[in-house]
């Protein structure tokens, strides 16, 4: 996420600050979920619309997060009858490569 974050602010300055302000620093920070809950429900948001791009650093996130590799591995199977396989074939590939990279 970083790499990403550092082009929005080079590219679309505004549009980092209020995303981190709004999304980071109140969305996240909200008392309705926990932060694992949050991962959890923005690693399968990310798998089902195909974002690709943003799945590593969300992926990370989630692990450090408390959720566990089973779990993220029983999101993936879940997803892919709501999204289709593609979409969970393809995150799986990106999954592993986080977690090869940890």
């Amino acid at each position: 996420m970083t790499t990403g974050r550092s082009a929005m602010q080079e590219v679309a300055p505004k549009l980092a600050e209020i995303a981190a302000d709004t999304l980071f620093g109140d969305v996240w920070e909200r008392p309705g979920l926990s932060k694992r809950d949050r991962s959890l429900i923005t690693v399968a948001t990310l798998i089902a619309l195909y974002r690709t791009g943003q799945l590593p650093g969300h992926i990370g996130r989630a692990l450090d997060n408390g959720v566990t590799k089973e779990e993220i591995g029983e999101l993936v199977t879940h997803i892919g009858f709501y999204a289709g396989v593609p979409c969970a074939a393809q995150a799986a590939g990106i999954i592993k490569g986080v977690y090869d990279s940890r």
